[in-house]
């Protein structure tokens, strides 16, 4: 029975894109049953943010001081390049306020849970993008109601301190704790630690069905362009990203774990946080994010990877 778990959870971690993709679908097919999932999206994001603490070790940190330059530039990077990109494509696109407050929501999280296996994938630099995510998730309770507020209190009410006691319970708590769980009894995590695509990938893709299923016409109505708009913000993210590790003169596989880490944000927070403070149509923008940027970053990092491949010497042959 445990080995057909670890199989489920492995298959979940290598399909997660088409499985975000079936749960946006299910959203549009069955709006009314998905959209009573709503409720509970804040409860799914603390179990995902929960099992991202499993996986997390004080060590991870250590590349805080032994490189600190990577670090700073990466979650400089992270915190500007995407909420600018998110405030600009939704003006130059004409968003209605609620949308463009989403872009903003979007661009304003921290990096996506996602991403480490896309840079491990991409031959980037793992253990960059390991501490930009972690130290990302612990900043945003400072960072993102600050932007949120910033970029978008023109066109919406926000009220910056309802975000930080929400990214306080629903992220910062539960990774703290499952740093903690990590370190009481790392033997036990580390046996658990193959299911956990499993239930990242269940969470996610249940946020995605809750949010379009609450929002299924106006998906219909706004779809395109605001598929537009997500493309472009994520693309500009990827890009931007790689290029300031470009412009720094960082190594290649550090320029890859930053366009990475810049360009995949921890949508299910934004959803959550759009929801709850918002409107649930405010949560498109993050829901059509978090298939795309799965997607897309599938699809980088295996141009990445077999670039690589054609570059390294090939055996010669008698």
């Amino acid at each position: 029975m445990g080995t057909l778990v670890t199989r489920i959870a492995d298959f979940a971690g290598r399909w997660f894109a088409l499985l975000v993709l079936l749960g946006a679908l299910v959203g549009l097919v069955l709006p009314g049953p998905s959209a009573q999932l709503s409720p509970y999206v804040p409860l799914l994001l603390g179990v995902i943010m929960f099992g991202m603490g499993l996986t997390l070790r004080a060590g991870d940190f250590a590349i805080v001081a032994r490189r600190p330059l990577p670090v700073l530039v990466g979650v400089c990077a992270q915190f500007t390049v995407m909420p600018l990109a998110g405030y600009a494509i939704g003006h130059l696109l004409g968003l209605p306020p609620l949308l463009l407050v989403g872009m903003i929501l979007v661009g304003a999280a921290p990096g996506g849970t996602a991403s480490n296996v896309i840079v491990f994938l991409a031959r980037g630099d793992v253990a960059l993008s390991v501490a930009m995510t972690s130290i990302s998730t612990l900043l945003a309770p400072l960072f993102t109601p600050l932007l949120v507020a910033w970029l978008a209190g023109s066109s919406l009410p926000v009220d910056a301190t309802g975000l930080l006691v929400s990214i306080l319970q629903v992220v910062l708590l539960p990774v703290v704790a499952g740093l903690a769980v990590r370190a009481l009894a790392d033997r036990f995590v580390e046996r658990v630690l193959p299911l956990l695509p499993l239930v990242s990938v269940g969470g996610i893709v249940l946020v995605v069905a809750a949010v379009v299923g609450g929002n299924a016409a106006t998906v219909r109505s706004a779809g395109l362009l605001l598929l537009l708009a997500v493309v472009l913000h994520n693309g500009l993210g990827l890009g931007l990203g790689y290029l300031i590790g470009w412009a720094t003169r960082m190594p290649e596989g550090v320029r890859r774990a930053i366009g990475v880490e810049v360009g995949m944000q921890n949508s299910g927070l934004a959803a959550t946080l759009a929801t709850v403070h918002f409107s649930p149509a405010a949560a498109l923008p993050a829901a059509l994010f978090s298939v795309w940027h799965n997607l897309s970053g599938s699809l980088v990092a295996t141009y990445w990877a077999r670039r690589d491949r054609r570059a390294e010497p090939q055996p010669e042959t008698v």
